[in-house]
Parts: structure tokens; C-alpha cells; sequence
């Protein structure tokens, strides 16, 4: 699917500078309103500590990046989820038949950005939670939105914070992100690592990530960072 779509992109002649500057399609129903904070949270930690979230929302490319250029977390790493780990791999997750959800493991210090900070820029920039088994030009189970939660508190907030914004109606659609426990999460190959970083003027990077990039800087410039 990524090739073709960057064949027919090219060869429509859609500009480079459109291409990293145009905001993604987020499926919200208001992009000028202020994407609201979770009303149910926790506060920052009194001292430094490491905690996971792992998330998933179409290619892990993307949202790796987003999360590497977030303040307080330390690591962000491309993965998968929900399957076995003898089919924890890009060849067998591409069949769409693993179980797996391309993925995001991101280790954060909860004294200084929260769990519902984290699930704030997976829903207003890392992705659109409305598109079922599917993310922008990419299809199959393998590119749902999921939430993998590792306690009970996390269950908690990512619940309410789904229910809040579907409440809110910001999305013109429902949100479709499912809530589930993590099983485990299996680090994907190499050459997935750091994807955009390496390969930030191919055209799927160019035209899927880089306007995520430009949106967190955007929208959220105190969170930002930008190494």
C-alpha cells in the first residue's frame, strides 16, 4: 500500500513543501478548537522515576518520532503488540494475521509529563482515532489504534479520557481506539528504529510524519523538544 500511494502522489505532482507542512488528517470536527486535557489524571510525580506506556496508531514510524520529540520521555521504540512472539515480526505483522498492532514502547518520567499528557498527543497528534483497522493509506488489523495499559490506572484514565473526548464530540466520528491489557511488547527490527530520523525525505515520511512533527510544535510548544 505505501508504495503505490507514493507512486500516484508523485506522479500527480504534489509539491515537497506541501507534503511536511500540511496538517494530517485527525478526524477532528473543530481544528481550530483547543484539543481538550483529561480531566482524569494524575499529578506529576514529587521525584524523578521511569514509567511505560505502550500505544499503538497506524505505522510505528510516525508515532515514534512524535513521542522522541516529546519533553520527559526518555526512550520511545517501535514495536508489537497484541500477538504471539514467534509472529513478532515485520514479515508475518505485514499478513495482517499475527494478532500484532505495529506499536510504540515510551519509557517517560511521570515528574515531568503525566500518562494523560502522553495519551493527549497520541490522540490530537499522533494519529486519527476514528479510522478503524486502518491509518491514512495504510489497511489492516495491524495499524488499528490501541491503548496496551499495564495497570489499572492507566486502564482508568484512558477510559475516561475516550469518554470525555467522544463526549465533547472533537472528533466528527466515534473514536474506535481499543483498551487493552498489555501482554508484552517485542522491539522491531533494526532498520525500523529511528525510521524518520533516517528517512526524512521519502515521500510516506514527507507526506504521513513530518506533519505530525510540525503539529506537536504547533500546538504543543511547551512539550516540545528538539533532539
Amino acid at each position: 500500500m505505501r508504495a503505490a500511494l507514493m507512486a500516484v502522489l508523485i506522479a500527480a505532482g504534489i509539491g515537497v513543501l506541501a507534503w511536511a507542512t500540511a496538517k494530517p488528517n485527525d478526524g477532528r470536527a473543530g481544528a481550530k478548537a483547543a484539543f481538550p486535557k483529561p480531566a482524569m489524571d494524575v499529578p506529576l510525580a514529587s521525584s524523578k522515576s521511569e514509567e511505560t506506556a505502550v500505544v499503538a496508531g497506524g505505522c510505528f514510524w510516525g508515532i515514534q518520532a512524535v513521542f522522541q520529540h516529546l519533553k520527559g520521555v526518555s526512550s520511545s521504540t517501535s514495536g508489537y503488540s497484541g500477538g504471539a512472539a514467534k509472529t513478532a515480526h515485520y514479515g508475518d505483522v505485514s499478513t495482517g494475521e499475527t494478532g500484532h498492532a505495529e506499536s510504540v514502547k515510551i519509557v517517560f518520567d511521570p515528574s515531568q509529563i503525566s500518562y494523560g499528557q502522553i495519551l493527549m498527543i497520541f490522540f490530537s497528534v499522533g494519529h486519527n482515532p476514528t479510522e478503524l483497522n486502518r491509518q491514512g493509506p495504510d489497511y489492516g488489523t495491524q495499524y488499528r489504534s490501541s491503548i496496551f495499559y499495564g495497570n489499572d490506572g492507566q486502564k482508568k484514565i484512558a477510559e475516561a479520557y475516550i469518554a470525555q473526548l467522544n463526549a465533547a464530540k472533537i472528533y466528527s466520528q466515534p473514536i474506535v481506539t481499543q483498551v487493552v491489557p498489555l501482554q508484552a511488547f517485542y522491539a522491531a527490527e533494526d532498520y525500523h528504529q529511528n525510521y524518520l530520523k533516517h528517512h526524512s525525505y521519502e515521500p510516506y515520511i514527507m507526506i504521513n510524519d513530518l506533519p505530525k512533527l510540525t503539529s506537536l510544535k504547533n500546538e504543543y510548544p511547551e512539550l516540545y523538544r528538539n533532539d
